[in-house]
């Protein structure tokens, strides 16, 4: 069978500030996203009759609602081709946990069939097709630490970041995008504070104490317990603990590798969440 097998990694925001809402309805955001070594699998297997979606997780969709389907129909569409893909998701990323996996799992698939067809799309022109699967598609497909703007679209190389290692800590329960941005009070927002337009493209040890996500206020609010893992990080020698995107998980930053795997061990011999011994995505 003639198969590709994709990495497709995990993201995590660390800061998230929600500057307004447009008319159609999307929000306005300014966010530092990185990718983590948290890798789902994406397997493509080609000369089939038509697009398929087997995931290896039970709650995830195998059907058109796959971002993964999608990202395989908007490109075969954009080469004009009649040929189809088969594509099987070993999902080791939690589900609707704020990390990104389907937008990811999209952007696997559609490097994956550029590939197959050797590169008919510049990157420039993959993002734009990622783009119409998803706002965090074209992310995943930038391969860089990034500042994004817009609706999340709107890509700059971030170079401040240093290498640091993460302890991730998902609690067992998912949290819907849609219901916490439906949810959010704008005049609530807890980063307008800290918030400069440009402060972002500072060196990270002074980025690092304005850190913040305005989704946390929505999140929090329905479920404390995301508090407790924040405190439980710091209490175990987090520089930062934050929830990520949506939520519900959250990181902790860790300069010193041993402190993090540390750290990692006594959250998990608690027995009440996954955790996740990380490092960031650096160029």
């Amino acid at each position: 069978m003639n198969t590709l097998v994709i990495p497709s990694p995990a993201k995590i925001n660390l800061f998230l500030k929600v500057v307004g809402r447009r008319p159609d309805g999307y929000h306005e955001i300014i966010t530092l996203l990185s990718r983590i070594s948290l890798f789902d699998t994406v397997l493509l297997a080609f000369d089939q009759p038509s697009i398929s979606v087997e995931c290896s997780h039970p709650r995830v969709p195998e059907d058109r609602n796959n971002l993964a389907y999608q990202a395989a129909s908007v490109f075969l569409d954009a080469l004009s081709t009649q040929e189809s893909v088969g594509i099987f998701i070993d999902k080791q990323i939690p589900v609707a946990a704020g990390l990104g996996g389907g937008s990811s799992n999209a952007a696997a698939v559609l490097m994956g069939l550029n590939q197959h067809y050797e590169f008919p799309f510049s990157n420039k022109e993959l993002m734009e097709i990622g783009l119409k699967v998803g706002a965090d598609v074209p992310f995943f497909l930038f391969r860089h630490v990034a500042i994004a703007r817009g609706i999340g679209d709107d890509l700059e190389v971030y170079e401040g970041l240093p290498p640091l290692s993460v302890v991730l800590v998902c609690p067992r329960f998912e949290v819907p995008t849609v219901w916490v941005y439906k949810n959010l009070n704008l005049r609530l927002t807890n980063c307008e504070k800290n918030y400069k337009k440009r402060f972002l493209n500072q060196d990270f040890s002074r980025v690092k104490h304005f850190l913040c996500n305005d989704l946390e206020q929505v999140t929090i609010g329905k479920f404390p317990e995301i508090k407790s893992i924040k405190r439980a990080l710091l209490d175990l020698g987090a520089e930062i603990a934050l929830m990520s995107g949506s939520g519900p998980s959250v990181f902790g930053l860790f300069k010193d590798a041993q402190q993090a795997t540390k750290a990692n061990h006594s959250i998990r011999h608690r027995g009440r969440w996954n955790t996740f011994l990380i490092d960031l995505l650096l160029p």
